[in-house]
C-alpha cells in the first residue's frame, strides 16, 4: 500500500459492522494526528443466542401432505446491516453539520460493500481512498501507521 495522504480535518471510517470509529485528523499531511471523534459499538450476539427455536415448516400446498423446513434467519447479518444504516446515517450527518471533506473508508471487503451500498451520493463523493483491512481491534496510533504507510 502506497503512503496515503490525510488532509487535515479529513475524517477516517474505521468500521467492520459491529464498531465503528469516526477519526479526524487534527494534524496535517505530513504529520497525521487521527483523533476519535466518535464511537459507535453494537452488541450484536451469535446468531444461535438471538433467534427463536427451530425454523417452521411449510406446506406445499393445500391438501398436500409434504412439508418442507423454512430457512433460519440470520439475525446477526440483519443486525449487520441495520448497523452499517445507522453508520452511514451518521456519515451523512458529519457531511451537512460539520461539512466534511474528504473521508477515508477503512473496512473487511464485506463490511465495505454493505457501506458502499448504504452510503448516501453527498458522503461517497467526499471518499478519497477506501482500504479493505479490519482495524477495528487496533489503538487509533496504529491504525495512523498502517493507513499512512
Amino acid at each position: 500500500m502506497s503512503k496515503l495522504a490525510i488532509a487535515h480535518d479529513a475524517f477516517v471510517f474505521v468500521g467492520d459492522g459491529r464498531k465503528a470509529l469516526f477519526l479526524r485528523n487534527d494534524g496535517d499531511e505530513k504529520f497525521v494526528n487521527l483523533v476519535t471523534e466518535r464511537v459507535f459499538r453494537d452488541e450484536n450476539p451469535a446468531t444461535h443466542e438471538q433467534g427463536s427455536d427451530r425454523p417452521g415448516r411449510a406446506f406445499r400446498g393445500v391438501g398436500s401432505s409434504s412439508r418442507s423446513a423454512m430457512e433460519t434467519t440470520d439475525w446477526h447479518e440483519l443486525e449487520e446491516r441495520h448497523f452499517v444504516q445507522i453508520v452511514s446515517a451518521a456519515l451523512e450527518e458529519l457531511v451537512r453539520k460539520r461539512d466534511m471533506r474528504e473521508l477515508v473508508i477503512v473496512a473487511p471487503p464485506r463490511a465495505l460493500a454493505s457501506l458502499r451500498d448504504a452510503l448516501h451520493a453527498d458522503v461517497k463523493a467526499r471518499i478519497v481512498a477506501e482500504i479493505d483491512k479490519d482495524f477495528t481491534k487496533h489503538p487509533v496510533w496504529e491504525i495512523e501507521k498502517h493507513i499512512i504507510g
